[in-house]
């Protein structure tokens, strides 16, 4: 019979694609179990965060099973937190589609039909999971958006090719990472998981399109190396206080450039202030909108 644990959770064997969490961090993250190695007779578990974009590793004995209960009150938490993100930026697109609509018809004195070309985005992502969730999001606001499951690892060999044949306007380099303090210090981009994977995804993108407002680029994941991502060519990265970030967070940033025209520059805290993580895991710098105008709009009727 299973035993009870601490904080809601049930001491049971642990299998792949468990939801679990931490002991030693008194399970503040929670984790899906995503592979199980066994070496020198010690077993080990690579972990990837079920609501943050943080890659992990920790010993099988310091993992605990949470129930179902548990799991329930954890997400209705952050799903509160991504209702209320949503709805702020609802406000701020709303207040953009007005304004867009009073400059179209010279202050509403004309009557004008006029139709918007919001800016397309890729979305390459490390985790299928995670994907889904953004890609759902982007439908739900009406952003649109080509999506692509990759390892991180591979990223940077496929973007050509991925750029070539989708052409976007926004380009998002995503999956999970993190910071080893165990394998050297902050700035050395070697102590990242996957940091220097996005980094040169980024560059080999900018081999394609090197204007930073032609291909408007957001990189990184959880405590990914930030400085490095900008230096390689990113509007937008992760994470300048190597903090944790939300999986949702890339989309609520890709999708204020997609509807701001393009004749206007957006302020970084603009981008920032509606995501769930704010400027302790993303930062950026001014770019251009991509949202385009066009007019007269005619539907087409079937005959």
């Amino acid at each position: 019979m299973p035993s009870e644990g601490l904080l809601g959770v049930t001491m049971v064997s642990i299998t792949l694609m468990d939801i679990v969490g931490r002991i030693s961090y008194k399970c503040d993250i929670m984790f899906r179990v995503i592979d199980l190695i066994e070496e020198h007779g010690r077993k080990t578990a690579i972990l990837y965060g079920e609501d943050f974009r943080l890659i992990a590793d920790a010993p099988y004995e310091d993992l605990i099973k949470i129930d179902p209960g548990m799991r329930r009150r954890l997400t209705q938490e952050f799903r509160s937190l991504e209702e209320q993100s949503y709805h702020l930026f609802r406000q701020d697109v709303d207040l953009l589609k007005q304004k867009q609509e009073y400059d179209a018809t010279s202050g509403y004195s004309k009557s004008f039909n006029f139709f918007q070309m919001p800016g397309r985005v890729l979305h390459v992502d490390g985790d299928s999971n995670y994907l889904k969730k953004c890609l759902s999001l982007y439908e739900k606001i009406g952003v649109p958006v080509y999506g692509i499951h990759s390892n991180e690892k591979e990223m940077p060999a496929k973007i050509g090719n991925l750029l070539d044949y989708y052409r976007p306007d926004i380009l998002v380099i995503t999956g999970h990472d993190a910071y080893s303090k165990s394998k050297g210090r902050m700035e050395d981009l070697n102590a990242y998981r996957h940091s220097r994977h996005f980094a040169q995804t980024v560059r080999e993108a900018r081999r394609k399109i090197p204007h930073l407002d032609q291909l408007v680029i957001f990189a990184g994941a959880c405590q990914s190396h930030f400085e490095s991502l900008i230096q390689a060519g990113a509007n937008f990265a992760s994470s300048p206080s190597r903090v944790n970030i939300h999986a949702l967070d890339p989309v609520y940033i890709v999708a204020k450039i997609s509807f701001t025209p393009f004749m206007e520059r957006i302020n970084v805290w603009d981008v920032l202030r509606n995501t769930l993580t704010g400027e302790k895991g993303l930062g950026g710098i001014e770019t251009k909108g991509v949202l385009r105008t066009g007019m007269p709009y005619k539907k087409i009727m079937d005959e």
